[in-house]
Parts: structure tokens; sequence; C-alpha cells
């Protein structure tokens, strides 16, 4: 029998039949669906004429062209002044906010970081800020300025900024001072604000001004250095005491020591380690301009040619703002995240060292010439954490020993090594005739003599 259709069969025919009824059903559907979807596009469109033509449709939109008039000729009513911190209000609640209003700031130091938090300042409802700033705008401030242009390079800092920050909010006071802050007189540019934020880029004016608001309990918060740095990971608020890693913040720390001010002073600081850099030479004209070793980490450098990447000095001027604004609130940061059990490791460090010097002296001895602080600069910033001894691995018990047993115990004649090696160090040289690099070979006892010089420098004054 033939498989094959017979095209006259009545059974072919009722086939072809429905095939050709799909088609066409299928053929209807598309050309529908295709019609439907331009009438429905054709609609949305005449609806949006519609509602842009009819003027009775349209929603009013509230007249901002007011707000583009000078402020003092414009009264800036209360309404308008909490739409614009509508979000602050959501946040800080009437309480909070009726606290920020009615608070004041003194920013001394208008640059890189303490031009954001100003910014930041005003934006979130501060009503009263002095500036205080003896600069000028460059051109290379603007890469990190927050408001500074190209028409702003050669004017005063206070002005560029007391300038922006009217455009901001039309009822914010500015009290401009485009002039240093000094000790002898510092207090008429400090009288009657709640906050004083340090923005000041001079170590031993930074010295000066923390000292005086110690003194005469001003509440003060304090910008470390953001310069030589990059990773905004590592940037965090501390109290003055627990800061580590930060060259600048070190120094600041043992001058503020030094005058009796041990702690209660917030900072913003960055725990990265700055690397090496390479800076321009310095003209002979900076040099005629005062001390040029403002920061110990860097010699015959000012601060001015430090290279600074934007972004950093932004995010410490936001750091202080936002810590200002919560504690004027009554919603202070209880607990800033500090770096996570570094001084245990000091103190242990430092423990550790007395009991071997002890050994080595054949004596009890209750205070070693070293301190926390140098422990920390040792450690971290010196050798970074690493063991003086080759491949220079991270010790798993990281110790502290004299270099050459026989000169006394300073932070230039201490080295790190893992604690198994710092014992067979003093084992082995406490012999007088052997010297380290006898044990430990020329290019250690180089590496440490270039290490010394690195403490030495950081240590002078500047």
């Amino acid at each position: 029998m033939s498989l094959a259709l017979n095209i006259h069969s009545q059974r072919f025919q009722l086939i072809a039949t429905a095939v050709a009824a799909s088609l066409v059903t299928a053929g209807a559907l598309a050309a529908y669906n295709s019609v439907s979807k331009r009438e429905r596009r054709r609609n949305l469109s005449e609806e949006v004429l519609r509602s842009v033509s009819n003027e009775a449709s349209v929603h009013t939109l509230p007249d901002y062209s007011v707000y583009k008039e000078d402020a003092s000729n414009v009264r800036y009513d209360e309404e308008l002044i909490r739409e614009q911190l509508a979000r602050n209000y959501a946040f800080f609640g009437e309480e909070g906010m009726a606290k920020i209003r009615g608070g004041s700031v003194v920013v001394v130091g208008c640059g890189g970081v303490g031009s954001w938090a100003a910014v930041m300042l005003v934006r979130s409802g501060i009503s009263k800020i002095r500036l205080v700033d003896f600069d000028q705008v460059t051109l290379s401030s603007l890469n990190r300025h927050a408001s500074a242009t190209l028409n702003d390079v050669g004017t005063p800092k206070v002005k560029c900024l007391e300038r922006n920050l009217k455009q901001i909010a039309k009822w914010i006071d500015v009290d401009c001072r485009a002039e240093i802050w000094r000790k002898e007189e510092g207090g008429d540019l400090l009288e009657g604000v709640d906050w004083v934020i340090d923005a000041i880029d001079n170590i031993s004016t930074k010295v000066d001004l923390l000292k005086y608001c110690h003194d005469h309990n001003l509440k003060v918060f304090s910008s470390m250095g953001a310069s030589a740095k990059s990773d905004p990971t590592r940037i965090q608020i501390s109290d003055i005491s627990h800061t580590i890693y930060d060259p600048l913040a070190r120094s600041v720390r043992r001058r503020l020591r030094l005058l009796g001010v041990t702690s209660g002073i917030p900072v913003v600081y960055s725990t990265e380690v700055p690397g090496d850099v390479k800076l321009l030479p310095l003209p002979e004209e900076e040099f005629q301009k005062g001390p040029v070793k403002e920061l110990g980490f860097f010699d015959d450098f000012r601060v001015r040619i430090l290279p600074v990447i934007g972004p950093l000095p932004s995010i410490f001027g936001l750091n202080i703002a936002t810590y200002i604004l919560c504690e004027l609130a009554g919603k202070p940061i209880l607990n800033p995240l500090p770096i996570k059990n570094r001084k245990k490791l000091y103190e242990r460090l430092l423990r550790d060292l007395l009991h071997r010097e002890s050994k080595l002296t054949g004596e009890t001895i209750n205070k070693l010439p070293i301190d926390e602080d140098d422990v920390g600069m040792i450690f971290e910033d010196v050798y970074l954490g690493r063991s003086v001894i080759p491949p220079h691995l991270v010790p798993s018990r990281p110790a502290l020993t004299r270099w050459i047993l026989t000169q006394p115990l300073t932070p230039e004649n201490c080295v790190v090594m893992e604690y198994a090696d710092a014992e067979k160090h003093v084992k082995e040289c406490s012999n007088p005739t052997i010297h380290p690099r006898d044990i430990w070979g020329e290019d250690v006892n180089a590496l440490v003599e270039r290490r010394s010089e690195e403490v030495a420098r950081q240590r002078a004054p500047a």
C-alpha cells in the first residue's frame, strides 16, 4: 500500500484547510497586536502633548527664581529653609536640627580639608560660621578645594568660600577673616563658637591651636595628614591618643604631650603609611619663608608642595563635618571604630622588650627610654611590621631588640625580628667582639643603618 498522501483525498484537504486556517489566524493576531501597539503609542503621545499644552493640567512648580537674587535683598522664610533641610530634619528630628541651626563653628584653615567641612556644615543647617585663613587660591588649589574655580585664583580662600556658602544657604552668617591664627591673639578668632575645626597644615600653629583650645575648654576637631595618601579605606576618626601609623599625628601627639595634653582631642587621620613619592625641588624663595621641615616625614619640603590626591582631603573634611553635626544634634558617634588590637600589640612589644633589657643588664628595669609611641613608629612606620631579617616576613610573634648590644637602647638602635631570631640575636651578639653583621650579614646591617637614619629624621624637631 502506498504511504504517499493523495492530494485529492478528503483527508489531505482537511489537513491543508486546518494549516491554512491556523496561518491566517496567527497572521491576524500578529497584525492586531501590531496595530494595538501603534494605537497605544499614538494615544500616549497625544496624552503627553495634551498635558503639556493644557495649562490647567500642569502642576505649578514653585518659583525658584527668587533664590537667584542677592541674599541681602531676599527674606528667606522658614518654610523655604525647612524645605531645603528636609532630609536633615528627617534624620536628626526637630530637637536635633534646632541645635544644629543654633550652633556656630570656626574653621581655621580653608584649604582642601577645611573648605569641604565648611560646605557640608552649611548644607546641613549650620547658620553661623567663621572662616580663618591667610592664604589665597592658587591654580594648584583647584584639585582639592570645595568651591574654588579658575575665576577665584589669586583671591583669598575665605572670600572664595564665603561667596559659595552664601549661594548655598541664603540664611548663613559668614564671618570672614583673611588672617593667620596666632596663639598670642587667637582668642579673638575663637570667641563665641561651639566648635573649632583645625585644618591647619603647619605643625607649630596646629599644636598651638590645639593647646589653646584644650586650656580654654573649647571643643576642637583636628585634621591630620591627607597628603601623600591614596587609600580612602584607611581613613578614620579617633582620639589623638589612639592614632597610629600617621607621622603627622605622631609628631603632633608628642608635642602636645610635652605641653601636658595627652588626650581628649578627636581627629581624622589615615593609617596608610606614606610611600616613596617624588617631589619638586624646593625653590630658594621658599626657604626664605621660614622653617621648611614642617612635616617630619619629608625633609626640606614645605607642605604646599606635598603630593595630594584631591578626593582624600575632601573625605577628611566630610568626616569632620559629620562628627560635629552629630555632636551638635545630640547624636554623637559614640564608638568610632579603632584599629583593633594595635595598642595591645604595642604594649606587649614594650613589655617583652623590657624583659629582654632586664636580662641583658642583669638588673630590674622599671621604665625603658622608649615608649609606646616609639614602638609604633619603629614597628609600623620604619619596618612596616616586618622582620629586619630576610626574607622580611611578617613575624608570627614579633619582637623588638637592640641591634648593637654594646650601645644604649634608642629608637635608632632598635629593630623588629621574629621572637626566635631576637633570642638568637641577643645570645650570639652578647659577646662584645661579635658585631650583628657577623651573624646576619652586611646587607642586613646596611638596611638597619638606613632605617636608623630614617628614625633619626622622623624624631628630629621641625
